[in-house]
């Protein structure tokens, strides 16, 4: 079989992964608790209480909750990065206060259109340290299926060597095993509200056969 055929299985087999877990994902009956566990988890990590800045994405109806805790992040002092898409790519914005978003592409909070010019908060990818990153499935081995646009590969391709990227999802996201092409990053870690896993680092994904 060549690698273009056993490629578009994989992309095949990706979409029917996310299907399955975005419907899982959409039937729970609660989200807050979870969540709440999951972020106890994320501010007990070594990584978060050595990093001094910090990305955080703003959650969607179904994800796990972020907005709740973002006063508690900013209050240990850190500086909290936000991202929003500009031509196709993240870019990352220094929030001070939720009430500086306002809905943007696909019905996410964004920075206010106005805040997206000043250079004073814009912030490069050489700055981050800790991404917490979203998605629709993963595996024990940090291995993650986003939404199809490649937003976050190309933004951790853009990271420093040094900088960590936690994924934070339910457990009915967890998947034995996710197929991984030769562009998707593997994650550090993934906690959900059942436990850690530690991925692989942030490494990319050879084509599998």
């Amino acid at each position: 079989m060549s690698d273009t055929v056993s490629a578009e299985r994989l992309v095949a087999l990706k979409r029917e992964i996310r299907q399955t877990a975005l419907t899982r994902r959409r039937e729970l009956p609660d989200r807050e608790a979870p969540s709440r566990v999951i972020w106890q988890r994320f501010l007990d990590l070594p990584e978060y209480a050595k990093a001094e800045t910090v990305m955080l994405y703003v959650d969607a109806p179904d994800e796990v909750r972020t907005q709740p805790f973002f006063s508690e992040v900013k209050a240990a002092g850190k500086r909290v990065l936000v991202p929003f898409c500009q031509a196709g790519e993240l870019v990352l914005f220094a929030l001070e206060s939720l009430e500086e978003l306002s809905q943007g592409h696909f019905g996410i909070l964004e920075p206010r259109p106005e805040l997206r010019s000043r250079a004073d908060r814009l912030v490069e990818p050489g700055d981050l340290e800790l991404v917490m990153a979203p998605g629709v499935a993963f595996d024990r081995r940090g291995g993650r299926i986003g939404y199809g646009k490649g937003y976050y590969d190309r933004l951790l391709r853009r990271a420093p060597r040094g900088a960590r990227a936690v994924a934070v999802a339910f457990e009915c996201q967890i998947f034995a095993e996710v197929p991984m092409l030769e562009h998707d990053v593997f994650m550090d870690k993934v906690i959900t509200e059942n436990g850690i896993y530690n991925g692989r680092g942030r490494r990319f994904g050879p084509v599998q056969k």
